[in-house]
């Protein structure tokens, strides 16, 4: 279709990816405005019928530890399935392509929109299938979108990190929400409306993106969407068959990085099955894992964060919840300097005899360092019960949070080969959400003998963050390995 209005691929490349960044802003990270949907959700009564009446010090008060309780719950099964059925998800993308991969995201969040649309404090149940469609729909979104980037090459980690940005700023959807049922508008207008947008959804899948995926580097005369007459995507199909049979082809020894021949082997050359058991594999796990942890917990404990520290006050947990959602906005922004740095080696000269995928690496290090470091100040912070300090701890929040998704989605795209990108990005993230499910014990631990209090919960998380520096220091030993045995190589062959 708009190969018809004469548009070409560049032109068609910058409306894909503008498209594809409102999709992203729009919907797909949601999910993780949980806090602001929180305050909605209590409002309106759902699984009111869990506070009892309690007598503290001598005073009657009302306890809804359980209401919060069975409502972290509800995220913490939310954020699980966001990150475990990526892996199926990936497979599924890698196998069938991105219009398979596209209509099924559509169809799982369309019906958590309207789940929650037609739901009631009388079936407070749905809200657990609800919310869970909504993150798997949305993290779909985002792994196809994210392929777009391999249409801008050397922007391409920039373009991925923009992406993801995008995904963590849509978290103030449920802001937007918020706000419009604190001036009239029902919970069920706004969500029937969310599910109406998938019109939008349908369009961009048949007429903006590829049938299959968008290789890289691109072939030359690559083109993609409609075209009169038909499609494009056939000859790429094969293209990434033939990719597909020669990687599964090599067999590779367990936790090595290179091959016997050196550094200069191709990565596309790797099988999955040595990808998956590198060592850069499992520290790039362990780096996602604790500071996803880190942040899932925050995020699903922040309603009963805010009440405890603001002994109650609903004028104060509404302005703290606020501040915490605007802040989100923020993603896009912080998201695109990650990629930058993982970019700013692409105009320079690379040294002799080094490779693209070590230059890459190399580039890495740095932003793979950075966002450790962010998150040890993000939980440090978080550790500190002062209530004023949480302004600084949500800015600190969103911009780690960008720097970590984005930065997990870029690193897998420049250590890994191309053609298993979905099904290493789903693995990481599902083994991650594995991880992530220990969130639930430790809300249950600061609830019940911790009284309320997260401080030591948040001291032990903040000792688990450090773990992060092994993944960069890691890199930076791999690549400084490489250096010394390239060095070696060339006084060798000049002597």
């Amino acid at each position: 279709m708009f190969g018809c209005l004469g548009g070409g691929l560049r032109v068609r490349s910058w409306f894909t990816l503008i498209s594809g960044l409102v999709e992203c802003l729009g919907f797909a990270g949601a999910v993780f405005g949980w806090a602001s949907l929180v305050f909605v959700l209590k409002t309106e009564g759902y699984f009111r019928s869990l506070c009892v009446n309690a007598t503290i010090n001598g005073t009657a008060v009302e306890d809804c530890s359980r209401q919060d309780e069975q409502l972290s719950l509800i995220f913490t099964i939310a954020s699980f399935m966001n990150n475990f059925l990526t892996l199926p998800n990936g497979f599924l993308f890698d196998h069938f392509g991105t219009t398979v991969a596209r209509l099924l995201g559509i169809s799982v969040y369309t019906a958590g929109m309207l789940l929650i649309a037609f739901s009631s404090p009388v079936n407070s149940v749905l809200l657990f299938p609800a919310l869970s469609f909504i993150a798997v729909g949305g993290i779909l979104f985002l792994m196809t979108n994210i392929q777009v980037a391999n249409l801008f090459g050397t922007h391409r980690s920039t373009i991925i990190t923009l992406y993801n940005g995008a995904f963590d700023s849509s978290s103030a959807v449920f802001l937007i929400i918020k706000l419009l049922y604190e001036d009239g508008v029902s919970l069920l207008g706004s969500f029937l409306f969310l599910a109406c947008c998938s019109v939008i959804h349908l369009f961009r899948t048949f007429v903006l993106m590829p049938r299959t995926h968008i290789p890289y580097p691109l072939p030359e005369s690559y083109t993609y969407g409609m075209k009169c007459g038909g499609t494009r995507d056939y000859t790429v199909a094969k293209v990434e068959e033939k990719n597909i049979q020669t990687s599964q082809s090599e067999e590779e020894m367990p936790f090595k990085e290179t091959s016997p021949q050196g550094q200069n082997t191709d990565k596309m050359e790797r099988s999955f099955k040595s990808c998956l058991l590198s060592w850069f594999f499992l520290w790039h796990l362990l780096w996602l894992s604790v500071m996803q942890l880190r942040h899932y917990l925050f995020i699903g404990t922040l309603n009963p964060m805010l009440n405890h520290l603001a002994a109650g006050d609903p004028g104060l947990v509404s302005r703290y919840t606020n501040a915490f959602a605007f802040t989100q906005l923020c993603g896009i922004l912080c998201a695109p300097w990650n990629g930058l740095i993982m970019d700013r080696h692409k105009g320079k000269q690379r040294e002799p005899g080094q490779s693209e995928q070590e230059a890459d690496l190399k580039a890495a290090i740095l932003s793979l360092s950075l966002t450790a470091l962010q998150c040890v100040l993000f939980s440090v912070c978080a550790a500190t019960p002062i209530l004023p300090l949480l302004y600084l701890t949500f800015i600190l929040q969103v911009l780690n949070r960008s720097f970590l998704y984005g930065g997990n989605a870029a690193f897998i795209s420049v250590a890994f080969p191309s053609v298993h990108f979905g099904k290493l990005y789903g693995t990481v993230m599902a083994l991650s959400a594995v991880v992530s499910l220990l969130q639930y014990p430790c809300f249950t631990l600061i609830k019940g003998p911790l009284g309320g209090d997260p401080f030591y919960v948040n001291i032990g998380l903040t000792v688990l963050s450090l773990l992060a520096f092994i993944n960069p220091l890691y890199v930076y030993l791999h690549c400084r390995r490489q250096a010394a045995q390239r060095a070696s190589s060339n006084k060798s062959a000049s002597s």
